[in-house]
């Protein structure tokens, strides 16, 4: 089963950061400010996250 990564910025906790399990960060000027938050199975994500880190290696969510 496919697993994401979740990073939470903490300077704008609404935003979420999903990369594949085990994987960096991408490369963000701001990298710092991204958390850690948990990893989730790939059926508890939407489709459009999917979609997006199979794409780009990463997928930006709002969280709130």
């Amino acid at each position: 089963m496919d697993e994401y990564d979740l990073y939470i910025n903490g300077k704008k906790p609404s935003i979420g950061l999903y990369v594949p399990k085990g994987s960096n960060l991408p490369d963000l000027a701001d990298k710092e400010d991204w958390i850690f938050d948990g990893t989730a199975a790939r059926d508890l994500l939407p489709a459009g996250v999917i979609k997006d880190v199979q794409a780009n290696g990463h997928a930006f969510r709002l969280m709130g």
